[in-house]
């Protein structure tokens, strides 16, 4: 990907967006716990949302309203994901955004809404209604630090990337902030994901560029393998930096589409990296597949894989769990042919496997914050690359502990 300055500001680093958090004791006394998105203006907008047949209400109501490809605000909670919470769940989201058009003097039509947190319980209408008047007294222009402390879960640092560029001659910013870091799966995640651009971009070939961004940056993240009721990307571009409207037939399009690929991927590792538990970093890439969907099905069947997971936690070089897992992972492969790398120690080679030395030198790159796994399949021209992380006790003592 083509290099871009990066900036700070998150959210907030594009022009014509301001953005808030703060604590309404949803679920905590103390803690920020619900944000403000909002635009100056109407803005273009486009949104992925979860694969999860069952979808929360915040998700079955941005689907109906991002149909019109206008948006203006986002009102985002954590503490309760408004999800399986039946008609009033969907009421409960369609109130929070007429108080939020109401406190912003604003159609309600053009406000989105997001919730994350625990499954199966209602929101606190009343602390949530409290929440979003004092949002709307507290956006600012650099708000977006706030923002994304405010959309946390079990997060344990906020997630967020900024760059500049230039197109046609005018300074253009794409910011963005995330939360998640368990229930993390390819095709999305238990992630929530804002993104603002001040480009001016036609709301089709907004739709178009995200989904290109998400799926080399989202898409390929995983933590546990679990997929949420509430994964949602939300791009607004704003249009105050004065470019000509960008589409796919604008001699920068790629530029910009490779711009917002860099920050939803540097925003996708950062989940990865703050995983629930995590003490690794590990880019799992598969090379030489017979097709680059057999690539991709055998990196996420690593990837996901409990058992080469907590190898990776224990220091344990025990390849044969990486080749079992590409085994039924469903790719095409032959063990006589494969090659197994952790960093640059081939730990099994074509039917040759490892010696002491080498299972030591193993050691080593799993004792580093951050490592890489490459399988080669020496069966075709098929690549891919997944970013996951490793299994630990923590992971278990959260998740077992979760709602209670």
């Amino acid at each position: 990907m083509k290099q871009f300055e990066y900036v700070e500001g998150g959210v907030t680093a594009a022009q014509g967006f301001r953005a808030c958090g703060v604590a309404a004791g949803i679920k905590h006394k103390d803690r920020k716990d619900l944000a403000l998105v909002v635009a100056d203006a109407p803005t273009a907008v486009a949104a992925v949302y979860t694969t999860n047949k069952v979808a929360a209400a915040p998700v079955q109501i941005d689907r109906e309203r991002t149909r019109s490809g206008q948006a203006q605000a986002v009102v985002v909670n954590s503490g309760c994901a408004n999800a399986c919470t039946g008609e009033t769940g969907l009421q409960d989201a369609r109130e929070m955004a007429r108080l939020t058009g109401e406190a912003l003097g604003i159609d309600e039509q053009l406000v989105l809404v997001c919730s994350t947190g625990v499954i199966g319980a209602l929101l606190p209408m009343e602390r949530i209604a409290a929440g979003i008047k004092e949002a709307a007294g507290a956006l600012s222009p650099t708000g977006g630090s706030d923002a994304a402390h405010a959309i946390m879960t079990t997060d344990t640092v906020d997630k967020q990337v900024a760059v500049e560029l230039e197109i046609d001659g005018k300074t253009v910013m794409i910011g963005g902030m995330c939360k998640g870091s368990g229930m993390i799966e390819p095709n999305m995640a238990t992630m929530l994901g804002f993104i603002t651009t001040d480009a001016a971009v036609h709301h089709k070939a907004l739709d178009q560029a995200l989904r290109e961004a998400v799926e080399v940056s989202f898409n390929r993240v995983v933590v546990d393998g679990d997929r949420s009721t509430n994964d949602t990307v939300i791009l607004m571009a704003s249009g105050v930096a004065g470019n000509e409207t960008l589409t796919p037939y604008h001699s920068q399009w790629q530029y910009f589409v490779d711009a917002l690929k860099t920050v939803c991927l540097e925003l996708g590792k950062k989940m990865v990296m703050d995983g629930e538990g995590a003490t690794k970093f590990v880019t799992v890439r598969v090379r030489g597949a017979r097709t680059v969907q057999d690539a991709q099905v055998a990196a996420r069947a690593i990837a996901k894989s409990a058992l080469v997971k907590t190898s990776w936690f224990g220091l344990d070089p025990n390849w044969g769990r990486v080749i079992a897992a590409v085994g039924y992972s469903g790719a095409e492969v032959d063990d006589q042919k494969a090659q197994i790398y952790y960093g640059d120690i081939c730990a099994y080679d074509q039917g040759r496997v490892a010696d002491k030395a080498l299972l030591t030198a193993m050691q080593d790159v799993m004792r580093k914050r951050a490592f890489e796994v490459t399988v080669d399949l020496h069966l075709g021209e098929g690549e891919d690359t997944i970013y996951t992380c490793d299994l630990s006790y923590d992971y278990v003592k959260i998740n077992a502990e979760y709602t209670t």
